[in-house]
């Protein structure tokens, strides 16, 4: 006969094994899930100000969003990150990708963002001192953050804003 070891440790990998199971058909249900959250307004509201600080530019913004996020959700979510990115080319990097603002979204109820005159978390720093007279991308981006399963970035909105030509203090 067994003793109550070899019993106990069948009736734990046993479990593990369920476990194991059901975890990996989670995962492979975050494939079958598709979103289309719609971004209806993403745009700069008031640019406080655009100078140069320690030999970099320094652009300090706000901006308006609404967007509905509620269909990104589903049974197997934890979470939402959301952030806004500002993207712009200049002489030393053909491509900067900046984030300016973030918020993270656990519920289906918080997920309907109607955001008027945001001042942004993070300021918009350049390298250099090329921040003038660019024309900035922004990006509206949110992270699924499953249980169990991928995680997997999403967007669907481009609004461009062209800074000024002289600094504004």
């Amino acid at each position: 006969m067994h003793n109550i070891w070899v019993r106990l440790n069948a009736v734990i990998f046993f479990g593990l094994t369920v476990l194991l199971f059901l975890a990996t058909l989670c995962a492979f249900s975050t494939f079958l899930h598709t979103d289309q959250p719609i971004v209806k307004t993403l745009k700069v509201n008031n640019l406080k100000s655009l100078r140069n600080h320690g030999g970099s530019d320094r652009a300090l913004l706000s901006f308006d969003l609404n967007a509905d996020l509620r269909p990104a959700f589903h049974w197997n979510l934890k979470q939402l990150f959301v952030f806004v990115v500002a993207e712009y080319e200049s002489d030393l990097n053909v491509l900067n990708q900046i984030i300016i603002w973030d918020k993270i979204i656990s519920s289906k109820n918080d997920a309907f963002l109607k955001i008027k005159d945001e001042f942004v978390k993070y300021a918009l720093i350049d390298q250099g001192s090329d921040l003038r007279n660019k024309t900035v991308k922004l990006r509206l981006i949110w992270d699924h953050m499953p249980v169990t399963g991928r995680m997997y970035f999403a967007d669907n909105s481009n609004f461009t804003y062209t800074l000024p030509g002289k600094y504004k203090y």
